[in-house]
């Protein structure tokens, strides 16, 4: 299990406070459109890298804005990072991106997280949702990230 200890300027949403937050929102819409030029990545820490916890994840962003979800301006979206799931096998790209223990919202925002992890190996990825939780269109995908955490 994955437990949150601190978010930078907001919260990581409860699977069940999205779900509810969000259940009356039409989940057919139109992909909001991103710029071909976007690129969603860590900042940190490292791929390949060995951390202790508590270990503090930094997102970048180039060629689009952060906003909040529930906000639709232009060329922006909020980061939702993938825990230990395979980018391949993802869900379709058209639908609302699950709130699960492995897939942390991030909807106020947020550009940063700090997690207290499971020792071992885990893989991480993000991935840009616009203002309904929608990948963009094409998506606004991270290259994935693999940690050791002793």
């Amino acid at each position: 299990m994955i437990r949150t200890l601190t978010v930078a300027a907001g919260l990581v949403l409860p699977a069940a406070a999205l779900a509810s937050d969000h259940a009356d929102h039409d989940h057919a819409h139109s992909r909001t459109p991103s710029p071909e030029e976007a690129v969603v990545y860590f900042i940190g820490p490292a791929d390949g890298a060995t951390v202790t916890n508590p270990v503090t994840f930094h997102f970048g962003l180039s060629g689009m804005g952060i906003a909040p979800a529930d906000v639709d301006w232009p060329n922006t979206g909020h980061h939702h990072m993938f825990i230990n799931l395979d980018p391949a096998e993802h869900q379709d790209m058209n639908d609302m991106i699950p709130a699960t223990e492995d897939i942390l919202h991030f909807g106020g925002g947020q550009t940063q997280v700090t997690l207290d992890l499971p020792e071992g190996t885990h893989s991480f990825w993000l991935l840009l949702g616009d203002y309904n939780h929608i990948p963009h269109d094409p998506p606004v995908v991270s290259q994935p990230i693999t940690l050791t955490i002793e």
